[in-house]
């Protein structure tokens, strides 16, 4: 499953947004993920469900290089197989019991997630510093209609009048909304990473405006 501008690989988070030992929860096209950082900064992507009761994984807690749910404590190592059954110690959990895994890779400060297992790696952005995340509730023809510009084949809209400073790197969303992600240009200062942030939060709001008045379908 490919999404609507990044083909087969999904930007769902900045590196920054997931320090070492947490999880955050985030989505793909193929829905709810748990994505978590080990003990030792390594990279996972889980589906957010746990095999036992179905708990949100996104709601328990990274404990050395396992995640483990919050409901009973079962622990997921980073290929999905399940490590730890607190309430049967001296057992070895089946094979059979496994969260479903996703390929992730983590590049310019960008975190990718794969939706198709066919993906080699994820697309490389060159000279951008990734800002801040926002959601909006608009979808891709909204945005590029507030930004007076089209998507590239990356996901990458460069609004026309501030085409020399930062760029929004888009995963559209099956609820509807948009993830955005606000990268910039070149060198930057505290007093430009300011202003493009208020430039980011201006498009956000057309673009919503946009979308609640039916002009961009």
């Amino acid at each position: 499953m490919h999404t609507l501008t990044t083909g087969p690989w999904t930007p769902v988070a900045l590196s920054a947004d997931l320090p070492v030992g947490t999880v955050i929860p985030a989505r793909i096209p193929a829905g709810s993920i748990a994505l978590w950082r080990s003990e030792s900064g390594r990279l996972s992507a889980s589906a957010d469900r746990c095999p036992h009761r179905g708990m949100s994984l996104s709601h328990g807690f990274v404990r050395g290089e396992n995640l483990s749910c919050i409901y009973h404590g079962w622990s997921y190592a980073r290929s999905g197989k399940c490590v730890r059954i607190p309430a049967h110690p001296g057992l070895e959990p089946p094979e059979a019991i496994r969260a479903k895994t996703f390929a992730v890779e983590e590049a310019g400060g960008v975190i990718w997630v794969a939706t198709d297992e066919a993906a080699t790696t994820p697309p490389v952005l060159e000279g951008l510093m990734p800002l801040r995340s926002m959601t909006t509730s608009a979808g891709i023809a909204a945005i590029e209609a507030a930004a007076g510009a089209k998507a590239t084949a990356e996901g990458l809209v460069v609004p026309a009048e501030n085409a020399d400073t930062l760029c929004l790197l888009l995963s559209a969303r099956d609820d509807g909304q948009t993830l955005i992600h606000v990268l910039l240009k070149g060198e930057t200062t505290a007093d430009s990473r300011i202003a493009a942030s208020r430039v980011a939060e201006s498009l956000r709001r057309a673009a919503e405006d946009l979308q609640k008045k039916g002009i961009a379908a």
